[in-house]
């Protein structure tokens, strides 16, 4: 948690957002997450506070929920004080009126005065700003409040096009656009916690090198790296992705053993214990030393991301950044005689796709992808802008023209995917800039590469996250797993 003057300014940021002026602006509603089971009450998931709720709030535990009054100006924290059942098994526990204090809230109330509070907006045809959810449980109360389906409560709309009796039943997009602008310019001390969970992305990253050896089974560097997420922080920033098939951008099955010849694909991230998160890609040579048709592709994805972190600036759209990255990885794969003609050509007609069909990056904070619950749009693409229906450029989650305070990923990478390599030949999508036979003979047994880095855009340009960076040109990582 940070300091209480954090939480104050933020929330009172957001009601200077959202109020506009005389009348009534209504109320924002926040839900913080619940415990969920994982197959009986009592033995639940890990518990994981709701991104948005923690960020306005602080309170990293189940069973709470808020309300701004835009009017009023009142700050109302919901949640149950414990009774001697729960000391029994927890312990005496600071009391809600405690904690809505260390975060500057001035009225604190019992859980089901929340209901009442909502129930009681909306019958006097108040605005009722929620944020769209994400959890069942939290989707469920909500619509139970609102008398409306789950599916209208995830649906964002302006709070000008209410439904016919006047109230606002969806979440506002008011408040989502209110919230993104505060979240995606990150503060000093977020940039502190994201500095502090790259350098545990570090240490996973360096426990992963050391442990791929010939031999040794993919689910036992997994654990390793994860025992440091929890040694360390509070654990993973998402599902670690470890494989032996890297033409498969997110494949979570770590069932293989360690084989000289082949590249293991490592995207994994960490958790401060703030839940500030890291996101960093590796790929290494299992053999410990790169073949020559390895090192030749390696080295272009290494370019790529190196060009990145140059172009990345206040001032430029990360789509431009984007564009440049596949041209750069186009004229490499042309110098390989996998594709033909104007590098300027082949990236108007998407050709990077093939190789490349995911974008550049993605914008990290509290969430390794910051916000995408609240709209991947929204919070990526700034309004002039429109998602592509190229392959790889559409799926492009930041393209927004960079600021300072921005937090984003560089990940460029290059892979040969067979059923996407076999459609785009039958269905002729690359309009002949492709060489499918030189593919399709010396490739398919390839696999992929990924290389990632964190981006903070400073005011010139833009510095990599954490305190060290982990070993990525290919020399480097051969010393390195040689050591």
């Amino acid at each position: 948690m940070f300091d209480r003057d954090v939480y104050v300014a933020r929330r009172r940021t957001l009601m200077e957002k959202m109020s506009a002026g005389a009348g009534d602006n209504g109320i924002i509603v926040f839900l913080g997450n619940a415990e969920a089971p994982q197959n009986y009450r009592g033995n639940d998931y890990k518990f994981r506070q709701e991104s948005s709720f923690l960020y306005y709030w602080g309170i990293d535990e189940p069973g709470f929920a808020a309300i701004l009054d835009l009017d009023s100006g009142d700050e109302c924290l919901f949640g149950d004080d414990v009774d001697i059942d729960d000391i029994i098994w927890m312990g005496p526990q600071e009391s809600v009126a405690s904690k809505a204090a260390r975060v500057g809230a001035n009225v604190s109330a019992p859980a089901a005065d929340f209901d009442k509070a909502v129930l009681k907006a909306r019958a006097r045809g108040a605005k009722i700003h929620f944020l769209p959810t994400s959890r069942y449980y939290n989707t469920l109360k909500l619509s139970q409040l609102l008398g409306v389906t789950p599916e209208a409560v995830r649906k964002v709309e302006s709070a000008d096009r209410p439904l016919e009796d006047g109230i606002v039943y969806h979440a506002s997009l008011e408040l989502v656009k209110a919230v993104i602008s505060m979240r995606l310019v990150k503060e000093q001390c977020e940039i502190d916690e994201i500095d502090k969970a790259c350098e545990i992305g570090w240490l996973m990253h360096t426990e992963a090198r050391n442990a791929c050896r010939p031999g040794v089974p993919e689910q036992e560097i997994v654990g390793r790296m994860e025992g440091v997420t929890i040694s360390k922080g509070w654990g993973v920033s998402f599902a670690t992705i470890l494989s032996q098939h890297g033409e498969t951008l997110h494949n979570h099955r770590h069932d293989g053993i360690i084989t000289p010849g082949n590249l293991l694909v490592i995207d994994a991230g960490a958790e401060s214990n703030t839940h500030y998160a890291s996101d960093f890609t590796r790929t290494l040579p299992c053999g410990g030393k790169f073949t020559p048709k390895q090192k030749d592709v390696y080295d272009i994805v290494a370019d790529c991301n190196e060009l990145a972190f140059r172009l990345a600036k206040p001032g430029v759209a990360y789509r431009d950044v984007h564009l440049a990255v596949a041209a750069r990885m186009l004229d490499g794969l042309k110098g390989l005689g996998l594709v033909t003609g104007a590098v300027e050509d082949m990236v108007a007609e998407g050709i990077a796709g093939l190789f490349m069909p995911h974008g550049l990056g993605h914008n990290m904070g509290i969430d390794v992808h910051d916000m995408e619950d609240l709209g991947e749009d929204l919070v990526g693409y700034d309004d002039d802008q429109k998602r592509s229906p190229q392959l790889g450029l559409g799926s492009l989650r930041m393209a927004r023209r960079l600021v300072p305070g921005h937090v984003i990923t560089d990940e460029p990478g290059i892979y040969f995917v067979p059923a996407l390599i076999s459609k785009w030949k039958a269905e002729g999508t690359d309009k002949g800039m492709v060489n499918y036979q030189k593919l399709q003979s010396e490739y398919l047994d390839f696999g992929g590469i990924r290389l990632e880095d964190d981006l903070l855009i400073t005011a010139d340009g833009c510095r990599r996250l954490g305190s060290r960076r982990l070993p990525i040109t290919s020399e480097d990582v051969e010393a390195a797993m040689l050591a």
